[in-house]
Protein backbone atom coordinates (compact mmCIF):
# COMPACT_ATOMS: atom_id res chain seq x y z
CA UNK A 1 0.00 0.00 0.00
CA UNK A 2 1.41 3.40 -0.98
CA UNK A 3 1.87 6.24 1.49
CA UNK A 4 -0.93 8.08 -0.30
CA UNK A 5 -3.34 5.22 0.40
CA UNK A 6 -2.19 5.00 4.04
CA UNK A 7 -2.87 8.69 4.55
CA UNK A 8 -6.48 8.10 3.60
CA UNK A 9 -6.83 6.13 6.87
CA UNK A 10 -4.19 7.54 9.23
CA UNK A 11 -1.19 9.89 9.18
CA UNK A 12 1.99 8.21 7.95
CA UNK A 13 3.92 9.04 11.12
CA UNK A 14 1.23 7.43 13.29
CA UNK A 15 1.38 4.33 11.09
CA UNK A 16 5.16 4.26 11.60
CA UNK A 17 4.67 4.39 15.37
CA UNK A 18 2.09 1.60 15.41
CA UNK A 19 4.19 -0.80 13.31
CA UNK A 20 7.33 -0.19 15.38
CA UNK A 21 8.64 -3.23 17.24
CA UNK A 22 8.71 -1.10 20.40
CA UNK A 23 5.03 -0.19 20.34
CA UNK A 24 3.19 -3.36 21.46
CA UNK A 25 5.04 -3.74 24.78
CA UNK A 26 5.17 0.00 25.41
CA UNK A 27 1.44 0.32 24.74
CA UNK A 28 0.74 -2.51 27.20
CA UNK A 29 2.89 -0.84 29.85
CA UNK A 30 1.17 2.52 29.45
CA UNK A 31 -2.30 0.94 29.60
CA UNK A 32 -1.26 -0.89 32.79
CA UNK A 33 -0.41 2.46 34.41
CA UNK A 34 3.36 2.39 34.01
CA UNK A 35 5.27 5.68 33.93
CA UNK A 36 7.99 5.91 31.29
CA UNK A 37 10.94 7.95 32.51
CA UNK A 38 14.08 9.19 30.80
CA UNK A 39 16.06 6.25 32.19
CA UNK A 40 13.98 3.97 29.94
CA UNK A 41 16.00 5.22 27.01
CA UNK A 42 14.41 3.52 23.98
CA UNK A 43 10.78 3.85 25.06
CA UNK A 44 11.20 7.43 26.25
CA UNK A 45 12.91 8.46 23.00
CA UNK A 46 10.11 6.73 21.07
CA UNK A 47 7.45 8.69 22.96
CA UNK A 48 9.33 11.93 22.42
CA UNK A 49 9.52 11.24 18.68
CA UNK A 50 5.85 10.28 18.30
CA UNK A 51 4.26 12.27 21.14
CA UNK A 52 1.88 14.28 18.95
CA UNK A 53 0.71 11.26 16.96
CA UNK A 54 0.25 9.01 19.99
CA UNK A 55 -1.58 11.76 21.88
CA UNK A 56 -4.17 11.75 19.09
CA UNK A 57 -4.19 7.94 19.04
CA UNK A 58 -4.95 7.57 22.77
CA UNK A 59 -7.52 10.35 22.64
CA UNK A 60 -9.72 7.90 20.72
CA UNK A 61 -9.83 5.82 23.93
CA UNK A 62 -10.66 8.91 25.99
CA UNK A 63 -7.29 8.92 27.73
CA UNK A 64 -4.54 11.53 27.59
CA UNK A 65 -0.87 10.89 26.98
CA UNK A 66 0.81 13.19 29.49
CA UNK A 67 4.42 14.38 29.56
CA UNK A 68 5.05 15.67 33.09
CA UNK A 69 7.28 18.59 34.01
CA UNK A 70 9.99 16.10 35.04
CA UNK A 71 9.85 14.50 31.58
CA UNK A 72 8.16 11.16 32.29
CA UNK A 73 5.12 9.97 30.31
CA UNK A 74 1.92 8.28 31.50
CA UNK A 75 -1.72 7.85 30.49
CA UNK A 76 -4.42 9.82 32.30
CA UNK A 77 -8.03 8.69 31.81
CA UNK A 78 -10.99 10.94 31.29
CA UNK A 79 -14.30 10.13 32.93
CA UNK A 80 -15.43 8.43 29.71
CA UNK A 81 -12.28 6.33 29.29
CA UNK A 82 -12.58 3.09 27.32
CA UNK A 83 -9.59 1.59 29.15
CA UNK A 84 -10.41 -0.05 32.52
CA UNK A 85 -8.44 1.31 35.46
CA UNK A 86 -8.19 0.89 39.20
CA UNK A 87 -7.44 3.37 41.96
CA UNK A 88 -4.44 2.99 44.25
CA UNK A 89 -5.19 2.19 47.86
CA UNK A 90 -4.74 4.77 50.61
CA UNK A 91 -1.62 2.95 51.82
CA UNK A 92 -0.20 2.87 48.27
CA UNK A 93 -0.64 6.64 48.07
CA UNK A 94 0.91 7.21 51.48
CA UNK A 95 3.94 5.12 50.48
CA UNK A 96 4.12 7.15 47.27
CA UNK A 97 4.17 10.38 49.28
CA UNK A 98 7.00 9.05 51.48
CA UNK A 99 8.95 8.02 48.38
CA UNK A 100 8.55 11.54 46.99
CA UNK A 101 9.78 12.95 50.31
CA UNK A 102 12.86 10.69 50.16
CA UNK A 103 13.46 11.64 46.51
CA UNK A 104 13.63 15.29 47.59
CA UNK A 105 15.92 14.60 50.54
CA UNK A 106 19.67 15.38 50.60
CA UNK A 107 20.10 11.76 51.67
CA UNK A 108 19.32 10.63 48.12
CA UNK A 109 22.48 12.33 46.91
CA UNK A 110 24.66 11.14 49.77
CA UNK A 111 23.76 7.46 49.32
CA UNK A 112 23.86 7.48 45.50
CA UNK A 113 20.09 7.39 45.33
CA UNK A 114 19.80 3.97 46.96
CA UNK A 115 17.26 3.31 49.73
CA UNK A 116 16.22 0.18 51.58
CA UNK A 117 12.78 -1.20 52.33
CA UNK A 118 13.65 -0.95 56.03
CA UNK A 119 14.49 2.75 55.65
CA UNK A 120 11.17 3.31 53.92
CA UNK A 121 9.33 1.55 56.75
CA UNK A 122 11.13 3.64 59.38
CA UNK A 123 10.29 6.86 57.55
CA UNK A 124 6.68 5.78 57.22
CA UNK A 125 6.39 5.23 60.98
CA UNK A 126 8.25 8.46 61.71
CA UNK A 127 6.39 10.80 59.38
CA UNK A 128 2.86 9.42 59.25
CA UNK A 129 0.27 8.83 61.98
CA UNK A 130 1.17 5.35 63.28
CA UNK A 131 -2.30 4.68 64.68
CA UNK A 132 -3.82 5.43 61.28
CA UNK A 133 -1.24 3.25 59.54
CA UNK A 134 -2.07 0.31 61.78
CA UNK A 135 -5.71 0.56 60.73
CA UNK A 136 -4.54 -0.65 57.33
CA UNK A 137 -3.69 -3.94 59.07
CA UNK A 138 -6.77 -4.25 61.25
CA UNK A 139 -9.33 -1.77 62.50
CA UNK A 140 -8.67 -3.07 66.03
CA UNK A 141 -4.86 -3.01 65.80
CA UNK A 142 -3.20 -2.03 69.07
CA UNK A 143 0.37 -1.58 67.85
CA UNK A 144 1.77 -4.97 68.79
CA UNK A 145 4.93 -6.31 67.17
CA UNK A 146 2.74 -8.62 65.09
CA UNK A 147 0.67 -5.65 63.87
CA UNK A 148 3.85 -3.82 62.85
CA UNK A 149 5.13 -6.93 61.07
CA UNK A 150 1.89 -7.15 59.09
CA UNK A 151 2.11 -3.45 58.28
CA UNK A 152 5.63 -3.97 56.97
CA UNK A 153 4.34 -6.78 54.74
CA UNK A 154 1.62 -4.52 53.39
CA UNK A 155 4.18 -1.79 52.77
CA UNK A 156 6.20 -4.29 50.75
CA UNK A 157 3.13 -5.06 48.66
CA UNK A 158 2.58 -1.34 48.03
CA UNK A 159 6.24 -0.90 47.08
CA UNK A 160 5.95 -3.73 44.56
CA UNK A 161 2.82 -2.16 43.11
CA UNK A 162 4.59 1.19 42.72
CA UNK A 163 7.54 -0.61 41.15
CA UNK A 164 5.26 -1.94 38.44
CA UNK A 165 4.06 1.62 37.87
CA UNK A 166 7.67 2.64 37.21
CA UNK A 167 8.19 4.67 40.39
CA UNK A 168 11.00 2.60 41.88
CA UNK A 169 13.59 0.19 40.51
CA UNK A 170 14.95 -2.63 42.66
CA UNK A 171 18.68 -3.19 42.41
CA UNK A 172 19.66 -6.29 40.47
CA UNK A 173 19.48 -9.44 42.63
CA UNK A 174 18.48 -7.37 45.69
CA UNK A 175 14.77 -6.79 46.21
CA UNK A 176 15.40 -5.00 49.51
CA UNK A 177 17.24 -2.04 47.98
CA UNK A 178 15.82 0.30 45.38
CA UNK A 179 16.20 3.60 43.57
CA UNK A 180 13.36 6.12 43.27
CA UNK A 181 12.45 7.62 39.90
CA UNK A 182 11.17 11.10 39.12
CA UNK A 183 7.73 9.58 38.52
CA UNK A 184 7.04 9.84 42.27
CA UNK A 185 6.22 13.50 41.62
CA UNK A 186 2.75 12.17 40.80
CA UNK A 187 2.45 12.20 44.60
CA UNK A 188 3.97 15.64 45.02
CA UNK A 189 2.89 17.73 42.06
CA UNK A 190 1.78 20.56 44.34
CA UNK A 191 5.23 20.98 45.88
CA UNK A 192 7.12 21.64 42.66
CA UNK A 193 6.89 25.43 42.94
CA UNK A 194 7.59 25.58 46.69
CA UNK A 195 10.72 27.28 48.01
CA UNK A 196 11.37 24.15 50.08
CA UNK A 197 9.74 21.21 48.25
CA UNK A 198 10.76 18.62 50.84
CA UNK A 199 9.18 20.54 53.72
CA UNK A 200 6.06 21.12 51.62
CA UNK A 201 5.90 17.38 50.95
CA UNK A 202 6.33 16.68 54.67
CA UNK A 203 3.35 18.92 55.44
CA UNK A 204 1.26 16.99 52.91
CA UNK A 205 2.20 13.72 54.65
CA UNK A 206 1.52 14.93 58.19
CA UNK A 207 -1.67 16.76 57.30
CA UNK A 208 -2.95 13.63 55.63
CA UNK A 209 -3.87 15.72 52.61
CA UNK A 210 -6.37 13.91 50.45
CA UNK A 211 -5.37 13.17 46.90
CA UNK A 212 -6.80 11.25 44.01
CA UNK A 213 -4.77 9.18 41.61
CA UNK A 214 -7.60 7.85 39.50
CA UNK A 215 -5.30 8.40 36.55
CA UNK A 216 -3.16 5.41 37.54
CA UNK A 217 -4.37 2.85 35.04
CA UNK A 218 -4.42 -0.86 35.70
CA UNK A 219 -6.00 -3.34 33.34
CA UNK A 220 -8.76 -5.20 35.15
CA UNK A 221 -7.65 -8.52 33.68
CA UNK A 222 -4.24 -8.14 35.37
CA UNK A 223 -5.41 -7.23 38.86
CA UNK A 224 -5.56 -10.77 40.25
CA UNK A 225 -2.22 -11.65 38.70
CA UNK A 226 -0.70 -8.54 40.22
CA UNK A 227 -1.88 -9.51 43.69
CA UNK A 228 -0.41 -12.98 43.25
CA UNK A 229 2.93 -11.47 42.25
CA UNK A 230 2.90 -9.19 45.28
CA UNK A 231 2.35 -12.09 47.63
CA UNK A 232 5.05 -14.18 45.96
CA UNK A 233 7.57 -11.36 46.11
CA UNK A 234 6.80 -10.71 49.79
CA UNK A 235 7.60 -14.28 50.82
Amino acid sequence: MSSTNIEQFMPVKLAQALVSSLFPELDSQLRAGRHIGIDDLDNHAFLMDFEQELTAFYARYNVELIRATEGFFYLRPRSTTLIPFSVLSELDMMVGKILCYLYLSPERLSNQGIFTAQKLFEELLSLADESKLLKFVNQRSTGTDLDKQKLQEKLRTSLNRLRRLGMVHFLQNDSHRFMITESVFRFGADVRSSDDPQQAQLRMIRDGEAMSLKDNLSLTDNENNDNDKDEAEDE
